[in-house]
């Protein structure tokens, strides 16, 4: 069975960290979302948009993915980690039991377009060891099929006209998995999609047609049950980002950079970074 489109969401635009410019698509309680939190598109050609990036700042319980399309990042925290990704590169980060980290654009950045995906953990795996991973270019799967290519960043992919492919990134939670698509106008594809997972899909680029409506950049696509996912490019063809992950269902509570499952465990982790325990 096909799946069918059931919602559309717009992102809006929005400022966070030192007042870089983005557009935020919020999933914390969104149903057809779990297990992704929040899905920030960063994208512009003025570097005065994005140049004071993100100082240090604290995370607790959810695993952040930031995939550069275009521009260098370099990510640094309270663990000693430190990595620069350009254009095409991926940095993945589980804050786990807390983390301090920047994330700061690198001085010969002129235009910037990337994205920055939050995804849950479970209450089990919320106050774990933080972990952290570099993800070059080089090192992401890339395929093409009958008028598309694909990067997979994490999670298996079984796409018509290609060999299965999968994505070096086994850690997200929940067997969240991230694939990145350029369709050709009036091209399509059909994926196939595990029964009971969470599908969607952000245009970045162009337009896509969905159960025969066109939908254009900055818009999320999500998907009600089925076992595949046909998507067809536009009139301009289309570059969209899509996410696939088995529901966590837990209780999601969240304040500013932290996301637990009750307001008393909130309040500690709140308690925690003020005490100076995330830089431990």
């Amino acid at each position: 069975m096909n799946r069918k489109l059931t919602q559309v969401l717009r992102a809006q635009p929005s400022t966070d960290g030192a007042g870089v410019a983005i557009q935020r698509v919020a999933g914390f309680e969104q149903r057809g979302m779990d297990p992704i939190l929040m899905i920030d598109e960063l994208r512009s050609e003025h570097r005065e948009d994005f140049a004071a990036g993100f100082p240090p700042h604290p995370h607790r319980g959810m695993q952040t993915l930031t995939y550069m399309k275009h521009g260098g990042i370099i990510h640094e925290d309270s663990q000693g980690n430190r990595g620069e990704i350009r254009g095409g590169g991926a940095q993945y980060m589980s804050a786990g039991r807390g983390i301090i980290h920047s994330e700061m654009p690198t001085q010969d950045t002129l235009g910037l377009h990337g994205f920055q995906l939050w995804f849950n953990l479970p209450a089990a795996e919320k106050m774990q060891a933080p972990r952290y991973r570099d993800l070059p270019l080089g090192e992401l799967t890339q395929g093409a099929g009958p008028g598309f290519t694909v990067t997979a960043i994490s999670g298996e992919w079984n796409v018509s006209g290609m060999q299965s492919m999968v994505g070096p990134l086994q850690e997200l939670a929940a067997q969240a998995a991230l694939a990145d698509f350029n369709l050709d106008a009036a091209a399509e594809l059909t994926l196939e999609t595990g029964s009971g997972e969470s599908v969607m899909a952000y245009v970045y680029n162009g337009s896509v047609d969905a159960d025969a409506v066109n939908h254009s950049r900055r818009q999320l696509l999500l998907f009600g049950e089925g076992e595949q996912l046909t998507l067809k490019g536009g009139s301009t063809g289309a570059g969209l980002l899509v996410l696939r992950g088995r529901p966590i269902g837990e209780k999601v509570v969240h304040y500013g950079p932290f996301v637990m499952n009750t307001e008393a465990e909130i309040e500690q982790a709140i308690r925690d970074y003020q005490s100076g325990q995330f830089a431990a």
